[in-house]
């Protein structure tokens, strides 16, 4: 009973005494102490540890005040520190990842070590690529045959040749004699067996635990270089809002069904491609056709190309639809033995990859 009748009244007293200061309308305001006085009321707290005092009035919401003590771990930088940090970050300003152009963007500052390296090339010049390095460069092999063909002898063969060959219709249709296009679009498909091969046998490494024989490296390499096309030909040719989209759903729709197709039967995802690269030979010659007829520019090769293939420094587009022909036929060749590898009743793992293969 006496803890019933006190009750109310330590509340009333309570509420006498704070209420103002838990109820109040009055705006927020903070008063942070001088760095003088945090220093010296620093040492009652702790010697080594610098901290200020933060009192604020909380609005009617939050109720009451709360003072809070900020730990400044790190001591203020004096002007030299300013001047190096301000340095660092204008060294650490880089090209992007295209052409290495510094269009006066601030560079990216951070104090995990990570400083980008400053790559020169065998004559001393600068390297303004970020989406590859000289040691990834290399000169194509044109000795390689381009009449290479496989006749299609069982169901899957034959399933994946005239897949390919429903494919090339509408490619026809659509794009016509505009072969700068044509490419574009044709190495946005051609990069993703790689990828999706590449992935889904790194997956299966890693369940298995066991080596790949270096076949991931190898499909990753050829999605890389792929890629690398279309970078190129994206210097010549620039697509149109609406073939953009076109990509867009092309490589959606492509993406899926290879993922699924390889998952079920390796030996006709790779016999696919190995047909999908005959087609993209085809196409790279009645591509150099139109150039020698003059119907197409024969512009200057753009920088990129010139850089990735180690061309001449006056090479045209001749000679990058040339190299990236070559590319194609050494794709083929690795796709066509991949599959025959599977047909074999074989795992890839079991046949050296042909990694570096251009």
């Amino acid at each position: 009973m006496m803890m019933s009748r006190g009750g109310p009244k330590a509340a009333k007293s309570l509420l006498t005494a704070v209420g103002p200061r838990l109820f109040s309308t009055t705006t927020t305001t903070i008063r942070t102490i001088s760095s003088h006085e945090a220093l010296s009321a620093s040492h009652l707290l702790k010697p080594d540890v610098a901290s200020t005092w933060i009192w604020t009035r909380a609005p009617t919401i939050g109720g009451m005040r709360f003072a809070s003590t900020i730990t400044l771990g790190e001591k203020t930088p004096t002007k030299e520190e300013d001047a190096n940090q301000k340095k660092t970050e204008n060294e650490s300003t880089g090209g992007d990842a295209a052409g290495g152009n510094n269009k006066g963007d601030k560079g990216i500052a951070s104090y995990w070590g990570v400083e980008p390296n400053k790559i020169t090339k065998e004559d001393g010049s600068e390297w303004k690529w970020n989406c590859f390095r000289p040691w990834e460069t290399y000169k194509a092999d044109l000795t390689i045959d381009l009449k290479k063909h496989h006749v299609p002898t069982t169901f899957l063969d034959r399933l994946a040749y005239w897949t390919v060959k429903s494919l090339r219709w509408p490619t026809d249709l659509f794009f016509q004699r505009r072969y700068g296009c044509r490419a574009m679009m044709l190495e946005t498909v051609a990069a993703v067996p790689g990828m999706v091969g590449g992935m889904l046998l790194h997956c299966k490494s890693l369940r298995r635990f066991e080596q790949s024989g270096g076949w991931i490296k190898a499909l990753l390499e050829e999605a890389e270089n792929e890629r690398m096309h279309l970078m190129t030909f994206m210097e010549v040719a620039k697509p149109k809002w609406y073939e953009r989209a076109l990509v867009i759903t092309v490589q959606g729709v492509f993406f899926n069904a290879y993922f699924l197709g390889y998952l079920i039967s390796p030996k006709f995802a790779h016999r696919m491609v190995g047909y999908l690269e005959e087609e993209a030979i085809h196409s790279y010659t009645e591509f150099l056709k139109e150039l020698d007829k003059g119907n197409i520019e024969n512009v200057p090769a753009p920088a990129i190309a010139i850089d990735y293939w180690r061309l001449p420094a006056d090479a045209t587009l001749r000679d990058v639809v040339i190299v990236v022909r070559a590319d194609e036929a050494h794709h083929r060749d690795v796709n066509h033995f991949a599959s025959d590898i599977h047909y074999q009743g074989r795992e890839l793992k079991e046949a050296p990859a042909p990694i570096g293969y251009h």
